[in-house]
């Protein structure tokens, strides 16, 4: 029997604020649901839009690092396993819901410059910030000084 595999990677916008939550016993997890755009021709030929909700959790550190740093509508790419969970509601009805158990994200876009904070978002480098045109001299560069 051949063995499974399961990966699945998207990027998208958070639908809302993710939620933080401990399990009982003191695991960490955020819980976020990704939008995510296709555009695509009808038969018709006319451009369409389609989008999709795709709820994920992020266990220990990734999903405090989550939870402090993005907000809803952020930018976020995330890769990760597909898991599916089953249980029984209030009703007695059977639910299941399929998400993905981050392993791997990055934060895409910037954030606005001048936060009303002070900081800077994360996933952002203020380092090339701090380079203004006026500072690069136009001597030649010394190829000999490229350390490979």
């Amino acid at each position: 029997m051949a063995r499974g595999f399961s990966k699945a990677i998207i990027m998208g916008n958070l639908t809302r604020d993710p939620e933080m939550r401990s399990t009982p016993n003191g695991a960490q997890v955020c819980g976020f649901s990704v939008a995510v755009n296709r555009t695509y021709k009808d038969s018709s030929g006319q451009q369409q839009e389609s989008v999709s909700f795709i709820d994920c959790s992020a266990w220990g550190k990734a999903g405090e690092i989550i939870a402090q740093y993005a907000k809803k509508g952020s930018g976020i790419m995330v890769s990760g396993r597909l898991d599916q969970r089953s249980w029984e509601d209030k009703e007695g009805q059977k639910r299941s819901r399929v998400e993905i158990v981050v392993e791997d994200f990055n934060f895409i876009g910037g954030g606005a410059r001048g936060n009303s904070d002070g900081g800077s978002e994360a996933g952002t480098s203020s380092a090339a910030a701090d380079v203004a045109p006026s500072d690069i001299s136009d001597d030649p560069i010394d190829l000999s000084e490229i350390p490979f």
